[in-house]
């Protein structure tokens, strides 16, 4: 039977997967062949030996200590995509916010506690309503930083609200762009995006490469009155830059859903509490396919939307035994292992190999489940960090 301990509440939807025959799940599992979880952070949690995998139930995992869990051969999984369509309907949200004047026209709204006459107040804000006048988005230019999954569907999203929609993403993959429509046009760099944008949204993971994108000098490059927002990481973002863009009336808005100190209450921020993937739909979504992708790995050795492994997955033969093994990705490791499995007379049915940066992944499929001594023999082949029978 398979262990998975839960961290934070995973939705219901996610943990019906598990079927109850063969997986055990729950917060106080001791011996856990996997985590699976949503903000908790596994910094200084120890790691069990009998743990194989861990899933974070949504796209960011700097709350996992990855490079950690990559030299114990433990699989990090995160569900992109998955809360997508949340992050896309709430920056929408945060572009009309910025751009029309509800939140101010609401707040003086509710300030006409003394008025009771329907008739009156119907009179009054006639007169007052000018105050609270805004533009339209329709026409505008929007600048996408990161054209991933969030990204691109904002893209769609702006096109079809009549937008000018401009886009950069160095680190553009193939899938990604299929998915991006042509009506978006790829920028050469960061600096002719944020010149050209009446509207600038973040859409790229937290890294070193990506800490402080948004800085002084960034700044300085976007059009006067520009709304920045940021619904990827707070990190991406200077905040102080931010400030002193804004209160030297270069930048128009910034519109968050990073909270800082700093930036509270100043009038041209709209700071949101983490709440873009905040949705009953997206939590539901997140959970179901961190739990598809670790019973897939547990059960098959399959590898999909991994963050530290690279993507791998072969069908199965009935009858056969899976073998699977991480290795540190240097030469010689996988012949070193099939001559194992020919000197032990086991008949390899398939196999595939793939590799990411440092590290490597195996499925080999034999004939028959190899004896104790085969699997102790791969173990001991240098440079090997983990050995499965399956």
């Amino acid at each position: 039977m398979y262990k998975v301990r839960t961290y934070n509440a995973i939705s219901v939807k996610g943990l019906e997967r598990f079927p109850r025959l063969s997986y055990e799940v729950g917060s106080d599992i001791s011996q856990p062949d996997a985590f699976l979880l949503r903000s908790q952070k596994l910094q200084g949690v120890g790691v069990p030996k009998s743990l194989l995998a861990a899933a974070r139930a949504g796209a960011g995992t700097n709350n996992v200590p990855i490079a950690e869990y990559s030299k114990l051969g433990v699989v990090v999984f995160n569900t992109p995509g998955a809360n997508a369509n949340a992050v896309k309907e709430l920056v929408m949200a945060g572009m009309l916010l910025a751009t029309r004047g509800i939140l101010p026209g609401m707040a003086y709204v509710n300030t006409l506690t003394t008025m009771t006459d329907a008739a009156e107040m119907s009179a009054h804000l006639e007169k007052e309503k000018a105050r609270f006048a805004g533009g339209e988005i329709k026409g505008k230019t929007l600048g996408i930083v990161g054209l991933g999954a969030i990204g691109s569907m904002v893209a769609d999203m702006a096109l079809a609200m009549g937008m000018k929609v401009v886009g950069f993403d160095p680190a553009l993959s193939i899938d990604a762009a299929w998915r991006l429509s042509s009506e978006v046009t790829r920028m050469e760099n960061l600096q002719a995006l944020l010149a050209r944008s009446d509207y600038i949204s973040l859409h790229v993971p937290a890294m070193d490469a990506t800490k402080h994108l948004i800085n002084d000098a960034a700044l300085a490059l976007t059009k006067p009155g520009a709304v920045l927002l940021n619904f990827a990481r707070e990190t991406i973002v200077d905040s102080a830059a931010v400030k002193r863009s804004l209160d030297a009336g270069k930048l128009g808005k910034y519109v968050c859903d990073f909270p800082e100190p700093d930036l509270l209450n100043h009038p041209q921020v709209i700071a949101m509490p983490h709440i873009g993937a905040s949705t009953e739909e997206s939590e539901e979504n997140c959970a179901v396919m961190a739990a598809n992708q670790l019973m897939d790995y547990l059960e098959n050795g399959n590898i999909v939307n991994s963050v530290n492994f690279p993507a791998v997955a072969m069908g199965r033969v009935a009858g056969t035994t899976r073998i699977t093994f991480s290795n540190d990705n240097v030469s010689g490791v996988l012949g070193h292992v099939l001559s194992v499995l020919a000197d032990k007379k086991v008949n390899v049915i398939d196999m595939m190999n793939k590799s990411r940066g440092e590290l490597a992944f195996n499925i080999i499929d034999v004939e028959n489940k190899p004896a104790d001594d085969v699997v102790a023999a791969i173990a001991a082949v240098e440079h090997v960090i983990r050995v499965r029978v399956i």
